[in-house]
């Protein structure tokens, strides 16, 4: 009868302590899943790079749908482009090699069409006669083999002193996939090592330090096997593949660690390893929870957009939340039962008082001049995003010494009649009917600086390209009006505008358009959920409103170096003059995701002491005290993780990884540290207010774990035993 009541003063109820109690008596079966998981990822899900696709436009806009109109008429793979330099193109020892590799060129299977200037009666020549261009268009079935042989045979032209650089939109594309997968394959090799010293500080051993990293290694590889799965269903930007994988790593290394930590403080207040795992898992494994669903929430509003990045970045990212949050639920209680024994609990719990209280203490006193200054802070470091411009990036997202970059920049330097004009129409009619658009509209419009080609696409499709120059800016605000002028005026045609120009215009449609229905729904799930957690209809808003100071922040940081070019040197790449499109929706959405993370980790730990009995002001001392070294941690880990990735050379990633460094580092500091507690301060009671049908609805719906935790003493705890038998589980929790 006392080994029953033992037990159930005890057993913790939830959901959750029982997932721990589960996972911990059956930790063999978990882990041998989860191995299942890493190898199957490294197995299959390493060739999502293969599947992977360069960015598309907007989906369903009207540059997407000339496009495809294009594509339809004209089904070729796409192009090489090989820049004959260093020797006249006059000269008969250029001319007879270059035409000899043209003609072999063309006889190649797989090929659609090979051309040269020769054959072109001069145009593909540079402007200052020392270059000259060879154009090859592949079928759109053509292999990797095939293009291959293409490329070789390119590269081994003879044409006297003259070098072959070969490029065109095939090699970026096949460069882009490389480079990412090197860049993604480095960042986890560089971040892994690096967090594990980090963590061997905050843990003081290398047991404890060693779970969040195979927690981190084990979702990835779940990682990869879901973006593999969601490559064969849709199309899977190049740029998402290391985007998802960062985040999936820097999450369960967080809630890894999170959970670690959570035991270490059990096991100080004298609990066995699996009556810890059972607490942990009821209150560290509730905010793990909340915070994975505050994630998924805030990637779940791209959902909102037609652009297939943000679909897949989307569909990608909640997946990746999800493995991180089942591994740090399930995996990591499993690997404590096995290692529980070798990790270091304190000599002690958390003093109540510490360098984080003090801080709390002091800001209290100045709470207003503290939330002022914060607030200040803020906004001036999120200001210099009011003056961003975006632009579509093309080869210049790769480092100089791509041969794709130096081949686009050749051309435009040396080829001027070859750059692709901003602004190309597509007509569905004959090419009399599209050169009589060109001579009556087109040229007529200002701003338009010439009309260069009237092309028939294909042959007998009954379609035809105007290709369009403007003045200025290729992206500019010249263009944009011209593009708006070309749709408002057909000339009785079926025209589709399109280019970069045009897809500029209907992304900033489609952000202006969707972007507050996408923000609404975030703003809406993340209240929702903060109320569900909290009982409070304040802290939800507080935390919305703080979330975008931050996010301005780091919006802010990453205009002054990708378009200002500040600290460019230094990180290794040349500022394009703006931001790529889709970057700064990308950055809110991860952005906003991880500040609520660490919200959560903070506010959980506040209303569980309030809930406790405490009063406002001390619950956030005792709050930020007990959880402010482990937020600490994780920001700096998640800062190692990034920064990591930033390191690459894509400058899509790089763009990307300092923008969430910076997030995450203010997030974790002046936010958490400074902002929150003073707010908090100023509000007082009413921070848990909520009117009173709210407070009936919380009763039912709110999610928390009822989570009773008994005091460890003499008469709850089991008898002592040996220290090899401490990792079994005490008697009533479970059987073998």
């Amino acid at each position: 009868m006392r080994n029953a009541r033992t037990t159930a003063e005890h057993k913790v109820s939830g959901r959750l302590a029982a997932l721990g109690r589960a996972c911990f008596r059956h930790r063999r079966w978990v882990l041998a899943f989860w191995a299942l998981v890493l190898a199957a990822g490294v197995l299959i899900g390493g060739r999502v790079f293969e599947g992977s696709v360069a960015a598309t436009g907007s989906g369903g806009s009207e540059s997407a749908r000339g496009t495809s109109v294009v594509e339809t008429a004209d089904p070729a793979l796409g192009s090489l482009t090989a820049v004959v330099d260093g020797a006249p193109a006059s000269d008969p020892a250029v001319q007879q090699a270059v035409q000899a590799a043209t003609a072999d060129i063309a006889a190649l299977p797989g090929v659609s069409s090979a051309v040269d200037t020769y054959s072109a009666g001069g145009q593909l020549t540079a402007s200052d006669g020392n270059a000259s261009l060879v154009s090859v268009k592949m079928a759109d079935a053509s292999t990797t083999a095939q293009l291959t042989a293409v490329t070789d045979r390119l590269e081994h032209i003879d044409a006297g002193g003259a070098h072959v650089t070969v490029g065109g939109d095939l090699v970026l594309q096949d460069e882009v996939k490389k480079q990412t997968e090197a860049d993604t394959r480095f960042g986890e090799i560089v971040t892994l090592p690096l967090t594990l010293i980090v963590m061997v500080l905050v843990f003081g051993g290398l047991a404890a330090a060693g779970l969040p990293g195979i927690g981190a290694i084990a979702s990835v590889g779940g990682a990869l096997l879901a973006m593999f799965g969601f490559s064969r269903i849709m199309d899977m930007d190049t740029s998402v593949l290391p985007i998802a994988t960062v985040l999936g790593l820097g999450l369960s290394i967080d809630y890894a660690l999170l959970i670690v930590n959570r035991f270490r403080e059990e096991r100080g207040h004298g609990a066995t390893i699996a009556q810890a795992v059972e607490r942990t898992a009821a209150t560290a494994g509730r905010t793990v929870a909340f915070s994975g669903l505050t994630v998924a929430v805030a990637l779940s509003g791209l959902f909102v957009f037609t652009s297939p990045v943000f679909r897949a970045v989307a569909a990608a990212g909640v997946s990746v939340v999800v493995i991180a949050v089942a591994a740090a639920l399930t995996l990591v209680p499993a690997l404590l039962g096995f290692v529980g024994k070798r990790i270091k609990a304190p000599t002690s719990p958390v003093p109540d008082e510490g360098f984080f209280s003090r801080i709390v203490r002091r800001v209290q006193k100045r709470a207003v001049p503290v939330m002022l200054a914060c607030i200040a802070l803020l906004l001036a470091a999120g200001a210099p995003f009011l003056g961003s411009h975006f632009k579509n990036s093309g080869a210049d997202v790769l480092p100089k010494s791509f041969s794709s970059r130096q081949v686009a920049e050749t051309v435009e330097q040396r080829f001027p009649g070859q750059v692709p004009a901003p602004v190309t129409v597509v007509v569905e009619g004959d090419t009399a009917a599209a050169q009589n658009y060109a001579d009556t509209v087109v040229s007529k419009l200002p701003g338009v600086s010439g009309v260069r080609t009237v092309t028939p696409v294909g042959a007998d499709t009954g379609v035809s390209t105007v290709e369009v120059l403007v003045q200025g800016d290729p992206q500019g605000d010249q263009a944009k009006t011209v593009v708006k002028e070309l749709r408002a005026d057909r000339g009785g045609l079926k025209t589709y505008v399109t280019g970069d120009a045009a897809s500029l215009v209907d992304f900033q449609h489609e952000i202006t358009t969707r972007g507050p229905w996408a923000l609404g729904l975030v703003a809406a799930g993340t209240l929702v959920l903060l109320f569900m957690m909290t009982g409070s209809v304040v802290m939800p808003i507080k935390a919305l409103l703080m979330n975008v100071l931050s996010l301005g922040a780091s919006l802010g940081a990453l205009t002054l170096v990708f378009q200002h070019g500040y600290f460019s040197g230094l990180l290794g790449f040349t500022p394009t003059g703006g931001l790529e499109t889709y970057i700064p929706v990308l950055v809110f959405a991860f952005a906003f995701g991880l500040s609520m993370d660490y919200e959560v980790f903070l506010l959980s730990r506040i209303k569980e002491l309030h809930d406790q009995g405490y009063d406002s002001p001390r619950a956030v001392q005792l709050g930020l005290q007990r959880s402010g070294r482990i937020i600490t941690s994780a920001g700096l880990l998640m800062v190692i993780v990034f920064a990591g990735f930033a390191a690459g050379q894509m400058l899509m990633v790089k763009q990307m990884g300092i923008a969430l460094a910076v997030a995450v580092a203010v997030d974790a500091t002046l936010v958490r540290c400074l902002l929150v507690p003073a707010t908090m301060s100023l509000f007082g009671k009413l921070n848990w207010w909520a009117p009173a049908p709210l407070r009936r609805l919380h009763r039912i719906i709110g999610l928390s774990e009822h989570v009773t935790l008994p005091p460890l003493t003499p008469a709850t705890l089991p008898a002592p035993r040996a220290a090899v038998e401490d990792e079994r589980e005490p008697a009533g929790v479970g059987t073998r």
